[in-house]
């Protein structure tokens, strides 16, 4: 990037403050439009959500874990979702929620945002596959205080690679 360059999360904030604005979103008005829009975000965005979320699995849980995807679908609210989530055993046996990024766009909703489970609302302006892979940092900063938030609200056993770094030194003693 170079220094004049705007940061992708900017240009996405520029683009959520300008919709609210114009009461548009990528350009399109009505909301037939818009959910056509974020439903070919959902598919652009899908790769770097897995990424995200395998880095995690290899980088953390020890290769433990899986990732799973709802694909897009329809909410209670008559909104549209969809979520990518990465669970693992200890996860499970402590009873909480796997670590999720979710692209929503809620029925009342003037556009889409990503979020997690505890992590909310930042806006989703995706439209190209540049966009998606844009969004890399953020869906990472997403994932990563989701897992602060589990460990938080457990314990840090929960994480494979933190127990088996302290097994790995208690053994060098």
């Amino acid at each position: 990037m170079t220094e004049s360059a705007t940061p992708a999360y900017i240009t996405s904030l520029l683009r959520h403050f300008g919709d609210l604005r114009d009461g548009t979103h990528g350009g399109s008005a009505s909301r037939k439009d818009k959910e056509a829009h974020f439903e070919k975000a959902v598919q652009l965005l899908a790769p770097t959500a897995r990424r995200v979320l395998t880095e995690m699995n290899v980088n953390l849980l020890l290769d433990s874990g899986y990732v799973t995807e709802t694909g897009l679908r329809h909410t209670a609210d008559g909104g549209l979702n969809a979520s990518w989530a990465l669970s693992w055993p200890e996860q499970r046996e402590a009873g909480i929620q796997p670590i999720v990024l979710q692209a929503y766009f809620g029925a009342g909703f003037h556009h889409p945002h990503l979020r997690g489970t505890t992590v909310h609302d930042w806006p989703l302006n995706v439209f190209s596959e540049e966009d998606a892979a844009a969004q890399l940092s953020i869906l990472r900063a997403i994932a990563s205080s989701e897992l602060h938030n589990l460990v938080y609200s457990t314990d840090y056993r929960i994480v494979p690679a933190v127990t088996a770094r302290r097994i790995a030194t208690d053994s060098r003693r």
